[in-house]
């Protein structure tokens, strides 16, 4: 899809959340639930995310300029990572409104129009997550991929929320209410640490996977008829974007024609089998051969 689809995505995105919170907010005023409110409060933070996603998907996909010469794909780490320290300070709120209901003790109220307010907002937060972790693995955006994931821990936190408010209805045990306000702001803490440890790779030049790199290897291999081996192959990954470099090593006597025509059929495999790939070839005389590379078929 084109910037234009993507936009659009990043801004239904906020469009949901407000929409969740309406109905979560809506759950906890018929209620009076600590834990439903916990719930609502952590969509606060959805909202957040997902403007924080809209402004990255918009700046990484301005095209390379002198100031960037590989482009702004990276933004889109930062969003994430954003997203992930949002997380925390969600879970952190979470646990202050537990607190005041262990000292209050209060009890919910039964309405189940409350019950089925709530239930509605996550029914459609899993629907929407599904999509949004669908689409940005496709099109490879962190920041689409990391408000999928944390919509998809806000449902499972809400479906937990909500079978625990009724179990405190059906049992009137009224310490359960802030005791699943608790647990979820724990969820919400895992699910933040493990963004950012994931963000930070990205930001780190982490490198393509293994199937990426075999597939890579392999691709040379095969499409580098006429020279002897490659080395020193590095790759890292920044968003959507997979830059590749390595060195390829040819008989000291083959014309630079050749050795050029070489190197553009192996450009012109991976970019094939791996979406996104900048590839930077060095080409080399046979003396440089480390014999520890790969093998040209």
């Amino acid at each position: 899809m084109n910037l234009k689809s993507r936009l659009r995505i990043a801004f239904a995105s906020i469009f949901v959340g407000v929409l969740v919170l309406g109905l979560k907010v809506g759950a906890y005023l018929l209620t009076g639930s600590v834990a439903l409110y916990s719930d609502a409060l952590e969509t606060t933070v959805n909202i957040a995310s997902s403007v924080a996603a809209l402004a990255a998907v918009w700046f990484a996909s301005k095209p390379a300029d002198s100031n960037h010469p590989y482009g702004h794909d990276k933004a889109e780490y930062f969003a994430a990572v954003l997203v992930g320290v949002m997380i925390v300070l969600a879970a952190i709120s979470i646990f202050h409104a537990a607190w005041i209901g262990f000292i209050q003790g209060d009890s919910p109220e039964y309405s189940l129009e409350g019950i089925a307010m709530n239930l509605a907002a996550a029914f459609i937060n899993g629907a929407w997550a599904r999509y949004l972790m669908a689409y940005g693995r496709k099109e490879r955006s962190p920041a689409l991929m990391a408000d999928g994931k944390h919509l998809m821990t806000d449902v499972f936190s809400s479906l937990g929320v909500l079978a625990g408010v009724i179990l405190v209805l059906v049992t009137g045990w009224k310490i359960l209410d802030p005791v699943l306000a608790v647990i979820v702001g724990l969820l919400v803490l895992w699910s933040g640490w493990e963004l950012v440890k994931e963000s930070v790779g990205g930001l780190m030049d982490e490198a393509a996977s293994a199937d990426v790199l075999a597939k890579i290897r392999l691709l040379i291999s095969e499409h580098g008829e006429g020279a002897l081996e490659a080395h020193d192959l590095r790759t890292r990954i920044a968003g959507k974007s997979t830059f590749v470099d390595f060195h390829l090593v040819v008989p000291g006597t083959m014309p630079v024609e050749t050795a050029h025509d070489i190197c553009d059929r192996i450009e012109e495999a991976i970019s094939e089998d791996v979406p996104g790939a900048h590839i930077t070839i060095h080409v080399e005389p046979e003396h440089k051969a480390k014999h520890s590379g790969i093998v040209v078929l």
